[in-house]
């Protein structure tokens, strides 16, 4: 990079770290209010010996809160999360997690509208079609996946087909060793998922999961069915998988990885420029992460080094500190589209590794 092309990034490195800081203020006189703030944040204050309004004047400063605890968001009162500012307005509860226990719950007024609608601005026309339909092919449910593609498909003038996966039944299934059922119902699934491209020749957009897009892409060439982008997630998405999607799976297709899950909303992959190695950066400054050492969580590791996601969200609905994901990857630097960290060939964490079930999920 030469000097001035590193001096622009530098200054926009700079305004983002700025505009993050603002945020945060604006977020804690927000959350921490006595008029606005959540029945959950104001009894917390109570019991700190700062008044977070007053302290915390930046991204930093959040480190005086420690780190927000996952059983927190396990089990209820559920309205303990809802802001006062937002009262009376309608909600949303979704699900994350619950293959191991008992599942997180997070409140949603507007906020998956708004992260699919910012990742709408992220991807080409050409490819995914203002006004083409979309094919969701995987886990519904509880979870907000299904209603922030549907709308992501509407906000693009399009209408969303849906195929339910269960991953709690799949791992179920792993676990029992019942394999034979386990291919029994992907099959099952992906026959659906087949039915509807057949049946509506207007779909030109699809999610699915890697294994579920495999398995589609064994019974039918998705190109041919009219299939033109794909927006794919999961826990088996890596460089191996990224090059065997564009080279074999669906070639010619716009083929592109995401980082999402309902504590965070949407990460956006770097731009393919050749390089297989799948970059996410988070949707700052509504959501940023750091990469921390696992050892170590308050020492943020130095750029290509391996470390913890450690996550936090920052919007009106719902303010997580400094949260400990099970996911680890390598810290990337900045870059002029993303002017903030991000993090390269995510994965999980290492440690949980022999503990977690990844079905087809």
């Amino acid at each position: 990079m030469n000097v001035a092309a590193a001096a622009g990034l530098e200054a926009k490195v700079r305004d983002a770290r700025e505009r993050l800081d603002a945020h945060v203020r604006e977020m804690v006189a927000w959350h921490f209010g006595p008029d606005t703030g959540s029945p959950f944040w104001l009894e917390r204050a109570e019991r700190l010996d700062f008044d977070p309004r007053r302290e915390i004047r930046g991204y930093d400063d959040l480190a005086l809160l420690g780190h927000f605890e996952d059983e927190w968001l396990r089990g209820g009162p559920i309205r303990r999360w809802v802001p006062k500012g937002l009262a009376g307005r309608p909600l949303y509860v979704f699900e994350t997690g619950g293959s191991t226990g008992l599942p997180k719950s997070r409140v949603n007024v507007e906020d998956f509208q708004t992260d699919y609608e910012l990742f709408s601005e992220t991807l080409s026309d050409e490819t995914f079609p203002r006004g083409a339909d979309w094919l969701m092919l995987g886990p519904t449910g509880p979870r907000r996946l299904r209603l922030a593609i549907e709308h992501l498909a509407q906000h693009r003038g399009g209408v969303a087909f849906h195929v339910d996966l269960d991953p709690r039944w799949v791992n179920r299934l792993i676990k029992a060793g019942k394999l034979g059922e386990l291919e029994l119902y992907k099959e099952h699934t992906v026959d659906q998922g087949l039915k509807i491209l057949r049946a509506h020749d207007s779909v030109r957009c699809l999610f699915t999961t890697p294994k579920l897009l495999e398995a589609l892409c064994e019974k039918v060439s998705l190109a041919k069915a009219g299939i033109r982008g794909i927006f794919c997630g999961g826990t088996e998405m890596n460089a191996q998988f990224h090059r065997f999607a564009r080279e074999e799976l669906v070639p010619g297709i716009d083929f592109v990885p995401t980082y999402g899950n309902t504590l965070m909303g949407l990460a956006c992959c770097k731009p393919f420029d050749g390089d297989y190695t799948i970059t996410y950066y988070p949707p700052a400054p509504r959501a940023i992460f750091e990469l921390v050492d696992p050892a170590d969580p308050e020492r943020r590791v130095d750029y290509g080094e391996t470390g913890r996601v450690m996550l936090t969200t920052l919007t009106r609905e719902f303010f997580m500190p400094r949260f400990l994901e099970r996911d680890e990857g390598e810290r990337a630097a900045p870059t002029d589209l993303y002017p903030w960290d991000g993090v390269s060939n995510l994965r999980l964490l290492g440690q949980l590794e022999s503990s977690v079930v990844v079905g087809v999920y």
